[in-house]
């Protein structure tokens, strides 16, 4: 396995979860975002201020397009779907876990979208941001795993049962 792509709405806990599997398959874990803060010595939410909605989505979409890593669980933030050059790279040198949670329960987890440096245009709800977004996720995604009603664990092992069925089975005879 070369790498794990964790996708989806901010909230959803790519993060969490990506340590939890990284430690679980013995892989190194990254965080884009954390990337794009420590390339840039700033936080997501001032270079958003900074550089502006489009700015921060171009720089977001360089950081990960040029993103080497091998043997990793890579969680990304969740405006990453919009840049088609860096999800074609995430796709070609992982898979892509699409982490599906419903409006309600993905509502409730969030606080205050400004202060986690979440990708809103002026006027946008989360609710907009939402139904944007989830087509996009379902596009670039290999595997989708629903996160709805469950704790980290059962859906660390809905991603780790869903990674074992996406790997080739072995010939036998060979």
């Amino acid at each position: 396995m070369h790498n794990v792509i964790l996708i989806g709405m901010p909230g959803v806990g790519k993060s969490t979860l990506g340590v939890l599997l990284a430690k679980t398959l013995g892989m190194t874990f990254l965080d884009t975002d954390l990337v794009i803060q420590d390339q840039k010595k700033a936080l997501l939410r001032e270079l958003i201020a900074q550089h502006g909605i489009d700015g921060f989505l171009a720089l977001e979409g360089t950081v990960c397009a040029g993103l080497q890593a091998e043997n990793a669980v890579i969680a990304t933030g969740g405006s990453v779907v919009y840049e088609p050059e860096a999800m074609a790279h995430l796709r070609e040198i992982g898979t892509v876990i699409y982490l599906k949670l419903g409006y309600k329960a993905l509502a409730r987890r969030l606080g205050n979208l400004k202060n986690r440096g979440v990708v809103l245009r002026p006027g946008q709800t989360l609710r907009m941001l939402y139904e944007q977004r989830i087509p996009l996720y379902e596009t670039y995604a290999h595997i989708t795993v629903d996160c709805g009603g469950q704790d980290i664990e059962h859906t660390l092992d809905r991603v780790l049962r869903a990674l074992e069925k996406a790997q080739p089975k072995k010939n036998a005879s060979l």
